[in-house]
């Protein structure tokens, strides 16, 4: 094992939270969220999206931080990546603009490790697959999930409109039917880590 394959995770305690603005939401209902994809297929083609996955730990034990939309559905912070952004300054800017209070990330120093993973959408339906099928020649959405590394001490802020988490593996593990097959895979991608639990 080499030393990128240990992870410091530190504790929840460690960080403090607030709130902000809400952001405005784009979708009232899937349904609307389906014509806004198909549009902007459209216009640019796939979807590009980054996803962050964020450790902390409780009871030496790690949990994904997600983010609650409307009390209903939970998602990775991340999101669409701009025409011709790189994954890592979408990313950043993803994670300034749901986390902290600087919203183009200028001031945030996010440390973006590896690339764990790719989720693929053939259609504009709602699933999507840890592969793209071969018989998919025109994807309409990516999402690479990338490790992201927090310092030993952060302020995260959140919009008023969304709950931050602090959820548990076991909590994650094949449970699809709560999370969606993309969070409860989390997981197996993490399965080949060692975790090293600061004390502080």
């Amino acid at each position: 094992m080499n030393s990128g394959d240990i992870v410091d995770v530190y504790p929840l305690s460690c960080y403090s939270f607030g709130s902000k603005e809400p952001k405005p939401e784009k979708d009232a209902y899937i349904s609307d969220r389906t014509e806004r994809m198909k549009s902007n297929y459209m216009r640019h083609g796939i979807r590009n999206c980054v996803a962050a996955v964020i450790l902390v730990q409780e009871l030496d034990h790690p949990h994904v931080l997600l983010l609650q939309v409307r009390n209903s559905f939970f998602t990775l912070p991340g999101g669409r990546l701009r025409p011709r952004e790189s994954d890592i300054d979408g990313l950043k800017r993803k994670l300034s603009s749901k986390l902290s209070l600087d919203p183009d990330g200028a001031n945030t120093d996010w440390e973006i490790g590896e690339c764990l993973g790719m989720w693929w959408r053939p259609d504009f339906e709602t699933l999507m697959y840890p592969y793209c099928p071969t018989h998919i020649k025109k994807p309409k959405e990516c999402i690479k999930l990338f490790m992201v590394k927090l310092s030993g001490c952060q302020q995260l802020i959140v919009p008023k409109n969304l709950k931050l988490l602090a959820v548990p593996l076991f909590e994650l593990h094949d449970n699809k039917k709560t999370y969606g097959s993309m969070i409860a895979g989390i997981p197996q991608l993490l399965s080949r880590f060692s975790f090293n639990f600061v004390r502080i």
